[in-house]
């Protein structure tokens, strides 16, 4: 009966952890490196305000706005209305291109202003809205011979379009 015993306590496993140290010491390092290439771009956006300070403000020379519609865009000045409407491209596609260069002339006559609101229909595309606020935001320029990224508008506000009164008219 005691040999029976002396077995029973001798037959107790050793925890054997090689496998599972050779998965730490592999997966570790990846995990580090792959961290290491991920990147998240936080950009900062404010809803327009519904104007309850606007009385004690001063006026600004220009509240841009940037309205996205299925068929165009529409610039315009809060204050005084529609500065320009960018129909489609030839493939029927929004024009980023026309939009950041219209905006760049708008930059050159007020340099100082750098807040814009960009208003959009309900159900638009979140890709549309990125390539927007891009060619609102920044201009890529080529002409020192390197490429070049210059602000336009960086303060970049989102909200709803309102109605497209014109329909499809361009």
């Amino acid at each position: 009966m005691r040999s029976r015993l002396k077995k029973a306590r001798d037959t107790n496993p050793e925890l054997d952890i090689t496998s599972f140290m050779n998965l730490m010491v592999i997966l570790i390092p990846f995990l580090l490196l792959n961290a290491v290439f991920t990147q998240v771009a936080v950009l900062q956006v404010s809803m327009p305000s519904g104007g309850a300070g606007a009385a004690a403000e001063q006026k600004k020379p220009l509240v841009l706005e940037v309205v996205v519609y299925k068929n165009k865009f529409l610039v315009a000045d809060r204050q005084t209305g529609p500065l320009k409407t960018i129909p489609t491209n030839d493939k029927g596609e929004l024009d980023y291109q026309a939009l950041n260069d219209y905006l760049r002339t708008v930059k050159t006559q007020y340099p100082l202003v750098t807040e814009a609101s960009i208003l959009l229909e309900q159900d638009t595309p979140y890709d549309k809205l990125i390539h927007t606020m891009d060619a609102v935001r920044i201009v890529v320029s080529t002409e020192t011979g390197k490429l070049a990224r210059y602000a336009l508008f960086p303060d970049v506000s989102i909200g709803d379009a309102p109605p497209d009164t014109m329909g499809g008219a361009q």
